[in-house]
């Protein structure tokens, strides 16, 4: 008899226990709002910029988490992250072992996120998160993406603002999406859609670019800029050798997704065709029929018929990764599919 009793407690408690964590997983995964901030050596901006956060989000009367990042800073921002997530259990913080960048930084907080909608932010202040509540506005009313554009820039001139006009500049001209300000990190995302979205190396930068494969609807916002008050920025003229080559690859990716043997097939065909003539007219020397034999025409048939087989490899490499990445068009077309019917809980 008492071996029944305490059997039927403990398939109670088991019950329980399966019961509650059930219900908080489905909190996470069903929350309403996640706020996402890397932090790399940030320690002094960690409390402000939680109470920022959650004064300007509580007050919408949604629940919301709070993600910070601590990228591998060796000041004592995850201590300061970590005491402040011990006092509020919306916050959760992550942190690497080491210094990866802002973009693998913003991938594992995205990663680990459960919202609806997805806020990014740098952690430095600069950004204000009062402009938050108007950032869900926009996704509720059907945009998968917003981003933020600083007008009134609180930065240096010759090493931030010049640089960064320069680069939204080119940035539009090469990927066809114009957006005033490629650099700002404050920006809101539906989940569905940010989470389908190859992130590596510096391309938080051209996360609209990189969006735009999938065909979803973005808008660009105002929002206040601040200037730095503690801590040193982390980005300097080096940055822009970095910015070119990742340009590159974005204007490759999407230009030639699709098909990448296609076009680089089509780039070697000028190539093939000038290395051909050159190789008739060699033939034509070699048989006698020309006084001379120039070698600088031999020369220039070496190099021209070099450059479509390195070419077409080239795009078979291309498309080899395509078909064994993670950036298809058929998996991000997915995205732009519209469904009738009551949604799901969480989406």
């Amino acid at each position: 008899m008492s071996f029944k009793r305490n059997s039927s407690w403990w398939i109670v408690a088991f019950y329980v226990i399966l019961t509650a964590k059930s219900a908080i997983t489905t909190r996470w995964e069903c929350m309403d709002l996640s706020v996402i901030v890397p932090l790399y050596h940030e320690r002094e901006n960690v409390n402000p910029l939680h109470s920022a956060i959650v004064n300007a989000v509580a007050p919408l009367g949604v629940d919301y988490e709070i993600l910070f990042v601590g990228d591998g800073s060796a000041d004592g921002t995850f201590e300061a992250a970590s005491a402040t997530a011990a006092r509020d259990n919306r916050l959760r913080v992550i942190r690497f072992r080491k210094n990866c960048g802002q973009t693998v930084a913003m991938a594992a907080g995205i990663d680990h996120a459960g919202g609806r909608v997805l806020v990014t932010m740098d952690g430095d202040l600069q950004n204000d998160p009062a402009g938050i509540p108007q950032f869900m506005q926009r996704i509720d009313e059907g945009y998968d993406l917003v981003v933020g554009w600083r007008y009134d820039r609180q930065d240096k001139l010759i090493t931030r603002k010049i640089p960064s006009k320069i680069a939204n500049w080119l940035i539009g001209k090469v990927t066809g999406i114009p957006i005033k300000d490629n650099g700002c990190s404050l920006k809101a995302f539906r989940a569905g859609v940010i989470k389908n979205i190859p992130l590596y190396s510096e391309m938080h930068r051209f996360i609209p670019a990189m969006t735009s494969l999938a065909g979803v609807r973005l808008i660009e916002l105002k929002v206040r800029h601040h200037a730095r008050k503690h801590g040193a920025s982390k980005y300097g003229l080096s940055r822009i050798y970095k910015v070119l080559v990742d340009l590159l690859v974005i204007k490759t990716i999407v230009s030639s997704a699709a098909n990448p043997l296609y076009w680089f097939s089509l780039l070697a065909l000028p190539a093939a065709i000038i290395s051909f003539g050159t190789f008739l007219t060699a033939i034509y020397e070699l048989l006698g029929l020309a006084s001379t034999f120039p070698l600088p025409i031999a020369g220039v048939g070496v190099l021209f018929g070099a450059l479509p087989v390195i070419l077409v490899l080239g795009g078979i490499l291309a498309e080899l990764v395509y078909k064994t990445g993670d950036t298809k068009l058929d998996k991000l077309s997915s995205l732009t599919l519209e469904k009738l019917g009551p949604k799901p809980l969480c989406q």
